[in-house]
């Protein structure tokens, strides 16, 4: 008998996946036009075409299925984070610029809601909004890693001031793309964001020799 039970049980699992990833695909859709205060179980069932009962089976409230789209995304956009291990300083920028970029225009609801929620200020902070300054947190630390394996006679406070610069940067890149579409070309504004920030960093280090 228990062979038989196998299958069922492998196909409700299943199953029970492709709901899931149904109700993430719906709930991100809804949430890239209307945001995070926008997005409702009803208008995501609405959307899925499942009924709220089975979004409520996977995720517990609005804010835990968002948190659930942010964290589906971050790894396409974390590991774009990663500097090349080959070429020059600026060869290597440049790469990892345009991996960002790419990652950006591939997957724009995780930064789009993500910076939503980071400009709001709540009394109790949504898991979603959590997740996303996490996954910050890992980008910055990865880049002050790669940043200090390139400059290793940088201090750690120049470190700092140069990965917090090349994430606002690349913040305001993006949110230029928004506001002007087609118009801005993401590549290439990244590439040059990854020059100014080499420049910066040959500064810095010319600012270590001096003191």
């Amino acid at each position: 008998m228990s062979d038989h039970r196998k299958p069922k049980r492998r196909r409700t699992r299943v199953d029970g996946e492709l709901s899931r990833e149904r109700i993430l695909d719906a709930a991100t859709e809804i949430a890239a036009e209307r945001g995070y205060e926008g997005t409702s179980i009803g208008a995501v069932s609405a959307n899925c075409g499942l009924p709220a009962s089975s979004i409520y089976w996977h995720f517990k409230d609005k804010d835990d299925l968002l948190g659930a789209v942010i964290e589906r995304s971050f790894g396409d956009w974390l590991s774009a984070w990663e500097l090349p291990a080959k070429g020059t300083p600026l060869e290597r920028a440049e790469a990892m610029a345009v991996q960002i970029a790419k990652a950006l225009l591939n997957s724009p609801v995780f930064i789009r809601l993500g910076l939503m929620l980071a400009l709001e200020r709540r009394p109790e902070e949504p898991r979603a909004r959590t997740m996303f300054t996490g996954v910050r947190a890992e980008a910055h630390d990865a880049l002050s890693r790669a940043i200090g394996e390139v400059l290793p006679q940088l201090s750690d406070a120049h470190v700092h001031e140069l990965v917090t610069y090349a994430m606002a940067g690349a913040d305001g890149l993006f949110i230029a793309k928004e506001i002007g579409g087609d118009t801005v070309d993401l590549v290439r504004m990244f590439q040059l964001h990854a020059r100014a920030i080499v420049d910066a960093a040959s500064r810095l280090v010319d600012e270590e020799y001096r003191s």
